[in-house]
């Protein structure tokens, strides 16, 4: 069950196209053998209200939380969160360079005995 959460600050929107961002992580975390596939949930969270460094208007900021299932090994997650934080910074390396423009990731262990589940996705996936 491997979440992606993408804060991003109002701002960027006007050089970073999200949607597009979401899609790229997804399809970036489907192919980590880590990570399966019916379980990622890749979503974007616009933050309004935020203040960044010396309050300066042009600043901006990525941050990515991935919420993991515990269990795996460091190396295992390490190797995951790695492969994910490149993907982004290749993603957003064009606006990066020309904007203020602050990117981070944490990966977190999510407790599986307090982390209920039900879903049907697994049902409707075509090809599996």
């Amino acid at each position: 069950m491997p979440h992606l959460i993408i804060d991003y600050s109002a701002n960027v929107e006007a050089y970073v196209d999200v949607g597009a961002l979401c899609e790229m992580m997804r399809s970036t975390a489907a192919q980590i053998d880590a990570l399966p596939m019916p379980g990622i949930r890749v979503r974007a969270v616009r933050v309004d209200h935020y203040a960044i460094a010396d309050g300066n208007t042009k600043h901006g900021f990525i941050d990515i939380s991935v919420r993991l299932r515990a269990g795996r090994p460091m190396d295992v997650r390490k190797e995951a969160v790695q492969t994910l934080f490149a993907a982004a910074s290749q993603f957003l390396e064009p606006a990066i360079a020309e904007h203020s423009l602050a990117l981070s990731m944490e990966m977190r262990d999510i407790d599986p005995e307090l982390s209920p589940k039900i879903g049907s996705i697994r049902d409707h996936l075509e090809d599996h």
